[in-house]
């Protein structure tokens, strides 16, 4: 049998997520918390809360959690359960607001690096959530200086190679002759 009162004495003091669930196990709530002892033992205390957090404290019939190793991972794992439960008294994060992923198009013949926030099951390869967009663009940055990676959305054959072949930032695949040179110099 689950008593809130001793399972609120086993809350971590450490990051992560809580889920409230009512009397027939749904999910009715999802947040994230600095530290999960002191965050989950708010609703549950006297003390002065909107007519909202007592309406959906009236029905919590058990709660549980997940420990993260910080506060970002908390934030997604947070943002991910609530767009996946559509829990009843979460306001925040239903909308189509999602964090960014790079997205690998490795089924193309000269594959994209991008930014993207919708996981599509197109074969692609996606790596992420950022929860820093600026991270997630440092990143794709890297991969596009390092590696010359194409950056056209539209692939087609050129007499000479785009800007970003000049700067160093495309290999020019749609160059075909530039790139057979390319191709014989590995060899």
């Amino acid at each position: 049998m689950f008593c809130i009162e001793e399972e609120l004495k086993k809350l971590p003091d450490k990051p992560g997520v809580y889920i409230m669930r009512d009397k027939e196990n749904h999910i009715i709530y999802v947040g994230k918390a600095i530290s999960l002892k002191n965050r989950v033992r708010q609703y549950f205390r006297k003390n002065n809360k909107t007519k909202r957090i007592e309406n959906m404290v009236a029905l919590v019939e058990h709660f549980e959690y997940i420990v993260t190793d910080n506060e970002s991972e908390a934030l997604i794992l947070e943002c991910n359960l609530i767009k996946k439960n559509m829990p009843k008294f979460n306001v925040l994060l239903k909308d189509d607001k999602t964090y960014p992923y790079i997205k690998v198009t490795v089924k193309e013949d000269f594959p994209r690096v991008f930014t993207t926030r919708k996981v599509l099951n197109d074969g692609a390869r996606y790596f992420g959530p950022y929860a820093n967009t600026g991270a997630a663009n440092e990143m794709l940055d890297f991969i596009r200086t390092r590696y010359q990676i194409r950056q056209c959305k539209v692939f087609k054959s050129r007499t000479r190679p785009c800007l970003n072949y000049q700067i160093k930032k495309c290999s020019a695949p749609c160059s075909r002759k530039n790139f057979k040179r390319r191709i014989q110099r590995r060899d």
